[in-house]
């Protein structure tokens, strides 16, 4: 690897390290490996201390043969702690693998099941976990789509809660709406400002850009135009903290799966990370020439960019404050997704979607006007890629434009090409796309204006979600199970 490919952050003077605090802090927790059989022990004790009655001749052979193991045990005084507490222990263990014996019987496959878990969480965290589920996917009939309106202007970002109950959305009339998947109703409303009421408006007063959900459905962060991040209690929609710091909007938010740390991009270039639990600010990162559009995280410490016009793609190591630099498209690059841990999907205003490895320079495969082209003969020009999406840890992602139409995509092996699957018609900007981690269904915040800017309008189109079922054409029972 070359060295401009890899770029070392050699101190950041706007921010001393004085304030800096670790993300890597961890609480230990006090326990007794031997808690279970003091515990028995304990018990055991209680039970061989009972008074033994004389009229065995007339009891059971079964209440017989346990009155005289008890005998046996109080004749046996010459036993130590440590020889009692053994014993307790192997009687332990022997009811143990009584019960795991139970548990095979009933469900045979479960050693399997364990076991190739565990092998799919290692070619996870490794990046080579690929499940090859597109081909079995077959477009919806129109009349399965639902489409949910409630904010008065363009969608322009969401989320989808862990356990796949609820959706999140924002829009550019500062609101965010929490939405019942299966109903489809609206529990709840936060709405939004004016500008100018920022002092006593609980809310944005500002475009909301950019949403994240921690991965345990503890936290709701978003980011809006007034350079804030906002900190949400997802059950209540009550606010919790709002962080200041940016010097430019906020385009990118992402939780670190299994984590409460929270990264952030903004419009003045930087990447900061925040601690959510602590409510307190990190440190920041800077390398990228412009305004930064997209941002994305998984398990790793670490999260990767997407640059606008200065045409790069970054991976930040965020413990080493170290950056890879990758470039590809020929237009802004306004939106970014991880596939895996190893490899990502990006979309630009040139009209075309890569795919990205981490270990290569340049994209492993490219879809050059992937949306089409529009406008007269001669002077047609491509359809912004204006969002994308991917399943996670698999071959399928997704991508939208301003074409009435979001595009499924599947990825070869290894990643190096990338096929059209089908297209799922939707009127408007497609500015947000999300899948729901089990791969059932995807989620389209559309409206009738690009999320980042208002260069024209599409008056057919109305401002709402889609939700769009995946179907399959073999049966649940036969699928294999999908996401994490």
């Amino acid at each position: 690897m070359s060295s401009s490919f890899f770029i070392k952050k050699r101190g950041n003077p706007a921010f001393p390290q004085k304030g800096h605090r670790s993300t890597a802090s961890k609480r230990k927790i006090d326990g007794d490996p031997d808690g279970n059989v003091k515990g028995r022990a304990k018990k055991s004790n209680s039970r061989f201390n009972e008074e033994i009655s004389s009229d065995s001749e007339t009891e059971s052979p079964a209440v017989q043969d346990e009155k005289q193991a008890r005998e046996e045990e109080e004749e046996d005084v010459d036993e130590t702690p440590q020889e009692k507490k053994l014993r307790l222990a192997k009687l332990y263990l022997e009811q143990l693998r009584e019960e795991e014996e139970k548990k095979v019987e009933d469900d045979t496959f479960e050693t399997d099941l364990i076991a190739g878990r565990l092998q799919d969480e290692h070619l996870e965290q490794k990046g080579k976990l690929q499940r090859f589920i597109a081909k079995d996917l077959v477009p919806p009939d129109a009349s399965d789509l639902r489409f949910l309106r409630g904010h008065k202007l363009p969608v322009t970002c969401l989320v989808i809660s862990p356990e796949e109950k609820f959706i999140f959305s924002a829009a550019k009339d500062c609101s965010i709406i929490k939405w019942d998947v299966e109903s489809g109703k609206r529990l709840h409303t936060i709405s939004g400002g004016r500008k100018g009421t920022e002092d006593r408006h609980v809310g944005h007063t500002a475009h909301v850009l950019c949403m994240a959900i921690s991965s345990d459905g503890k936290y709701l962060a978003t980011g809006d135009m007034n350079k804030l991040i906002m900190i949400w209690d997802p059950e209540t929609c009550k606010h919790i903290y709002t962080f200041k710091g940016h010097r430019g909007p906020v385009s990118g938010l992402s939780f670190r799966r299994g984590s409460h740390d929270l990264y952030s991009a903004s419009h003045d270039r930087s990447i900061k990370v925040w601690n959510v639990d602590e409510n307190s600010y990190v440190e920041t990162l800077f390398g990228h020439q412009d305004v930064i559009t997209g941002l994305d995280s998984l398990s790793r410490q670490r999260c990767v960019t997407a640059g606008g016009r200065d045409n790069t793609v970054r991976v930040w190591k965020i413990a080493e404050e170290s950056q890879l630099v990758f470039h590809g498209h020929g237009g802004s690059m306004d939106c970014i997704q991880l596939i895996n841990e190893e490899h990502m999907i990006t979309g630009a205003d040139d009209g075309s979607v890569c795919v990205w490895g981490v270990n290569k320079k340049k994209p492993m495969s490219t879809v050059k006007h992937a949306h089409g082209c529009f406008g007269e003969a001669g002077l047609e020009q491509p359809h912004w890629i204006s969002s994308v999406a991917a399943l996670p840890n698999s071959d399928t992602v997704a991508s939208g434009s301003h074409n009435s139409e979001v595009r499924l995509w599947m990825c070869g092996q290894g990643y190096r090409s990338l096929e059209p699957l089908f297209s799922v018609p939707v009127t408007g900007f497609v500015n947000s796309l999300k899948f729901s981690n089990s791969g059932k269904f995807l989620v389209a915040g559309v409206g009738q204006e690009h999320r980042l800017g208002r260069w024209w309008r599409l008056k057919e189109a109305k401002n709402g979600i889609y939700i769009i079922p995946l179907k399959r054409r073999r049966t649940e029972q036969e699928e294999p199970e999908i996401g994490e």
